[in-house]
């Protein structure tokens, strides 16, 4: 091989060997432009992916919605905002104050045994009944309830009567949750309970009410009652600014206690 051929192939070898890192090069550089503009997108993404869950998060929930929405309260109540829901015969001279939380499980507990002889009284004439609903126990998660206490609202507006015998179905054992379990957030289970009581019964102007939580600004406000009244628990009894109680100083929750302490307080 002449030393002009030797050098030729040398040369194209080098050619060829620049134009390959070149190619390589190229690659790397594409790729690394390819990792940075995912990189990119995927910062963006989650960027604006904690953006919105921030957004969210810090979203007014319906229920802090329904604290400054108009309301809309229920029949057969009075006072401001229909808060005060009193039944019973107007001759009665005295009046039971009776505080309680829709998934309390000691006021299902009050009305199991109880619940019939404080509503035999107030047919009677013995004395009016008071409502206030509290609401502090969606505290621990869940709007049963709020929500609880609106189809209240809703079977208020049917009748008192309606009303009452609504609170007694869902403080029964049938279908009275217990406190952990959330079954009042959900209407369809509302409704449900509300097939048991006749008033109630397939009556189309109660579900949509229900449904479409024509009371939940009234719920809140009765809420909001209760919270400021300085009760700090359910169920609370009172008769002229007085609670009444059984001899270890709880809510009577016997029928031969409560009709001692109910006989005390009309005394009084």
């Amino acid at each position: 091989m002449s030393s002009r051929n030797s050098h030729a192939n040398k040369a194209a070898a080098r050619e060829r060997l620049r134009a390959e890192r070149e190619r390589q090069e190229k690659k790397a550089k594409a790729r690394r432009q390819i990792v940075v503009g995912v990189s990119i997108v995927a910062v963006l993404a989650i960027a604006g992916g904690v953006g919105y869950g921030v957004m969210q998060m810090n979203k007014p929930s319906a229920w802090e919605d329904a604290k400054s929405a108009k309301v809309v309260a229920p029949a057969n109540t009075s006072g401001t905002n229909g808060t005060t829901v009193t039944i019973g015969k107007s001759t009665a001279k005295k009046t039971l104050q009776a505080y309680e939380d829709p998934r309390c499980p000691v006021c299902a507990q009050f009305e199991q045994t109880v619940g019939s002889t404080v509503e035999k009284d107030v047919d009677a004439g013995k004395y009016k009944i008071q409502y206030i609903g509290a609401t502090f126990l969606d505290g621990n998660g869940g709007d049963g309830s709020k929500n609880g206490l609106s189809a209240l609202g809703a079977a208020l507006n049917v009748s008192s009567d309606a009303f009452l015998k609504y609170k007694s179905a869902m403080y029964s054992t049938t279908w009275h949750p217990d406190e952990t379990d959330d079954k009042f957030g959900d209407d369809a289970y509302l409704i449900k309970i509300a097939q048991t009581v006749p008033a109630l019964k397939d009556n189309a102007a109660f579900q949509k009410a229900v449904k479409d939580g024509t009371y939940d600004a009234w719920a809140m406000k009765m809420s909001a009652k209760f919270d400021s009244s300085g009760v700090t628990g359910t169920p609370t009894l009172k008769m002229d600014g007085k609670a009444l109680t059984a001899a270890n100083g709880s809510a009577p929750m016997t029928v031969a206690d409560y009709t001692t302490a109910i006989t005390a307080a009309l005394k009084g």
